[in-house]
């Protein structure tokens, strides 16, 4: 059963119950509503039907395990946020369920208040109306617009994820600006890197990837960082 609160609807899909109650505490503890599922197959059908603000995927699910219902949500144009858990602090794992278009990536055993608080990091950045009044950026043939949201290169849309989305609007805003991945990981993500900034390569590289022949508008500065190329 759904638990419905003001910050919104969290998806929590976690086969550990303990796990998945300590979960469900944080979050109502924090204001946020929680419906818990205990399979993939029927947390994907929660997702298709309730359509919450945001889900936390563990990956190890039964049946249809979590880096397979994030893909089929995305397939589906469904971008809702995710988050994944996993046991498996392997980088090849993490590098995988980023590519699938996951936001965040959460490795057991983790603080809840740590999980609570990417959550709403992701949300942060998506909250309240945009501004109508904020002029699209162009950079070459790539155009973002920052009220609506949207990408598009040479007039053809391209579709991220909230944070590939956030990412590219980061560096597109500062033509020519050199940020350090951990300046990335503070300003995009809402947090400080820890132990590693994989993740900030992995969301260029697909960001990169979606927006195929402009993909040389974000260049890599060696030793530094990444910017976006102001031609």
């Amino acid at each position: 059963m759904a638990e419905h609160t003001g910050k919104g609807l969290v998806l929590v899909v976690e086969d550990e119950r303990p796990i998945a109650d300590l979960l469900r505490l944080y979050l109502s503890r924090d204001g946020f509503g929680v419906h818990v599922e205990y399979d993939g197959a029927a947390g994907l059908a929660a997702a298709r039907r309730l359509k919450p603000v945001a889900c936390v995927l563990d990956i190890a699910l039964p049946g249809v395990d979590g880096t397979e219902v994030c893909r089929r949500l995305r397939e589906a144009g469904d971008w809702t946020p995710v988050l994944f858990l996993t046991a498996r602090d392997d980088e090849v794992d993490r590098v995988v369920g980023l590519e699938l278009g996951a936001d965040d990536y959460v490795t057991k055993p983790f603080s809840p208040r740590e999980l609570v608080a990417r959550v709403k990091a992701v949300l942060r950045r998506t909250a309240g109306p945009p501004d109508p009044s904020e002029a699209p950026v162009r950079l070459g043939p790539v155009t973002l617009h920052p009220a609506r949201r949207t990408v598009t290169v040479a007039g053809a849309p391209v579709a991220l994820t909230q944070t590939e989305f956030d990412l590219l609007a980061h560096l597109m805003r500062r033509p020519g600006r050199v940020f350090t991945r951990e300046e990335l990981l503070a300003s995009v993500w809402g947090y400080a890197a820890h132990g590693g900034t994989r993740t900030v390569d992995v969301h260029v590289a697909q960001v990169r990837a979606k927006l195929g022949d402009a993909a040389g508008l974000l260049r890599t500065v060696r030793g530094v960082g990444y910017a976006a190329t102001d031609g």
